[in-house]
């Protein structure tokens, strides 16, 4: 015979609660659908509120990461294709304080990883939105559904570039720093809009006090909870809920302990010592030389951009231009300038950066009054022996020129260069991004940039 269908009874009406075997025909676009006793408006204003303040500070340290490339110096530092206003150029980035690169791309990487379970959380607690119907029922309905497609879209494209592109893992199609530059500018403005639709309502929510459905720690027995009160509000809320196994409370604790476990296994890659070594998640900089002088952080090797002794022997020369026409200098020849020294790190885009490390070399500066500029330093191109990958040609500013401390480094530590740290000859700027301190420099063009 075939299965009875059980009629809702006359309390399953009045209580608008459907029998479990109903229950499961709902639909994702049916609010009964969601059941955890997890969700709710204060959960997801919590969580917003903290992703407001830590995505504003990635956002920042992006745009201060872009000024950093120096990307006026256009199209050497900047090759991104119909970039129009968008490339809008901050500043002159500075060379001073010589750490400034490395706390900014720091805090740009390392705020973006403890983020993670904070934006997957929030974006778990608010799922139910997704799929309500009908899609707008306002104009200003519809906009906050096209700022959410743009946030959730972009926030979830940012954060899967950036940390594949922390990894070395370059699986994406086309340049990381295309993607990312267009990716940042599509979420900024889902962003914007939504912080500046939902904002007024999370304070609102937040100075409510207590999480809905959970009665203060010292109210009586039998004290109606805030759900009582407050369920037509909380639209985020299950009207159905599963009996709870965890707290709303208890659920942010597990937010906040996910951030503080990133947080601990991928902020010492900026670091020297033991928390460089329990950073297990991210890379630490990639090879770790042997012990000596250049026993620091390198990401690309010489055998990576197939560099030889061939093409760094007693052949090689440095080619120096500018309106006193063009010099070729021996390594020797360079060591028989006057040498000068700095203390300066490394500090690469990907997040990771090395400790001050003593650079010795002949100073930029020195190197453009040879090439005819003896009393203003202009910029200067700067191309390497590397034949193939991203900045094998790079250009610095007048002001990086100037630096006393912007070296063509020839030493560290006391040592000559080894092959990996770009013998016989790199840059070495204050404060510039890891990029830009060229390594196996082949030739400098002073002006005309």
């Amino acid at each position: 015979m075939p299965e009875r269908r059980r009629i809702p009874s006359l309390p399953d009406r009045l209580t608008g609660r459907l029998p479990d075997r109903l229950t499961a025909l709902r639909t994702p676009a049916d609010p009964g659908f969601w059941r955890s006793p997890v969700r709710g408006a204060r959960f997801t204003a919590v969580l917003g509120l903290v992703l407001l303040v830590g995505l504003t500070l990635v956002f920042v340290t992006g745009l201060l990461s872009y000024a950093a490339y120096n990307p006026d110096l256009d199209p050497v530092n900047d090759k991104t294709p119909g970039k129009g206003w968008l490339g809008f150029y901050l500043f002159a980035w500075p060379t001073g304080p010589h750490w400034l690169y490395r706390l900014t791309q720091g805090l740009h990487v390392t705020v973006g990883i403890v983020l993670v379970p904070v934006l997957l959380a929030k974006l778990w607690s608010v799922i139910p939105r997704l799929f309500a119907l009908p899609p707008a029922r306002s104009v200003g309905h519809a906009l906050e559904r096209i700022s959410l497609l743009l946030l959730v879209g972009g926030a979830l494209f940012q954060f899967i570039t950036g940390l594949l592109n922390i990894q070395l893992d370059y699986l994406f199609p086309g340049s990381f720093y295309t993607l990312h530059f267009y990716g940042a500018w599509v979420f900024l403005a889902g962003f914007v809009t939504h912080v500046a639709l939902k904002l007024p309502q999370a304070v609102r929510v937040l100075r409510a006090g207590i999480p809905r459905g959970e009665p203060g720690p010292h109210a009586a027995p039998g004290t109606p909870t805030e759900a009582d009160t407050t369920t037509a509000a909380d639209t985020l809320a299950a009207p159905d809920p599963l009996p709870a196994t965890l707290s709303r409370r208890g659920a942010l604790a597990m937010v906040g302990a996910g951030s503080l476990l990133l947080l601990v296994t991928s902020a010492g890659r900026s670091f020297d010592g033991p928390l460089r070594r329990i950073a297990l998640l991210t890379p630490r900089g990639g090879t770790e030389q042997g012990p000596g002088p250049n026993a620091f952080q390198v990401n690309k090797t010489a055998a990576a951009v197939r560099i030889t002794p061939a093409d760094t022997g007693e052949r090689w020369r440095l080619t120096v231009r500018g309106p006193a026409g063009e010099l070729r200098f021996s390594r020797a020849e360079l060591l028989a300038m006057e040498q000068h020294s700095a203390a300066l790190p490394i500090a690469c885009v990907e997040g990771w950066s090395t400790s001050d490390q003593l650079w010795r070399g002949v100073r930029l500066s020195d190197l453009a009054a040879l090439a005819g500029y003896p009393d203003s330093p202009p910029d200067v191109f700067v191309e390497s022996l590397q034949r193939s990958g991203s900045f094998r040609k790079a250009a610095l500013r007048d002001n990086q020129v100037r630096d006393g401390r912007s070296l063509l480094a020839l030493e560290v530590n006391g040592a000559p260069l080894s092959p990996d740290h770009g013998y016989p000859a790199r840059i070495i700027v204050p404060a510039a991004p890891g990029v830009l301190n060229t390594k196996w420099v082949e030739t400098l063009t002073f002006g005309e940039l």
